[in-house]
């Protein structure tokens, strides 16, 4: 199906790709319907696109990303909400605010939004722990993972890189005069 979207243009989006938020994320309740773009660049940031109103999307990261030791509890009524039996089945993204000043970009580490991946069904739940925060700094963390990040591309993808030629040397003689001279213009 297309979609359209302000910033992102037209896109085709899978059915199965749909995500269902029966609730709303805080403070948009009235959309439900959103699906995940990965703009492809450098940044690591995919942006939950709303299938309801073009010019909602908001910018979302895997908080392993830039807070490897970040997880997520929930309560058994919260698992019954997505239908999942355990975190397993989920992936789990936080939401970003991401300001003029690109440095104070923040992750909202107390309300995740959890989807189930068999199902699409997901949902914005506020975390029961008071030590996180709703503003984390997180810009340092980013850019540190992606300046760090190395690829291995060889192991992406099957095709053979073409096989390099060593060119031919020639040498040609030279006198002990040519040399010295040579030498005498390099020091110059």
């Amino acid at each position: 199906m297309k979609i359209k979207t302000t910033r992102f243009g037209e896109l085709e989006v899978d059915k199965k790709d749909i995500l269902s938020l029966k609730e709303g994320p805080l403070g948009f309740e009235a959309l439900k319907k959103f699906f995940i773009v990965d703009p492809g660049d450098q940044t690591l940031i995919l942006w939950l696109q709303s299938v309801e109103d073009e010019a909602t999307a908001f910018p979302i990261i895997e908080p392993k990303i830039f807070k490897p030791e970040y997880s997520v509890k929930l309560l058994p009524a919260e698992l019954n909400s997505l239908d999942l039996q355990s975190l397993s089945d989920a992936s789990i993204y936080t939401i970003l605010t991401i300001p003029k000043n690109v440095t104070e970009m923040s992750a909202n580490l107390k309300a995740p939004l959890v989807i189930n991946n068999k199902t699409k069904n997901a949902r914005q739940i506020v975390l029961q722990d008071s030590k996180l925060e709703v503003k984390w700094p997180m810009y340092r963390e980013l850019k540190t993972y992606i300046v760090n990040f190395s690829s291995d591309d060889s192991k992406r993808t099957t095709v053979e890189a073409p096989k390099a030629t060593t060119p031919e040397v020639v040498s040609t003689p030279t006198t002990t005069t040519e040399t010295a001279e040579k030498t005498k213009n390099l020091e110059a």
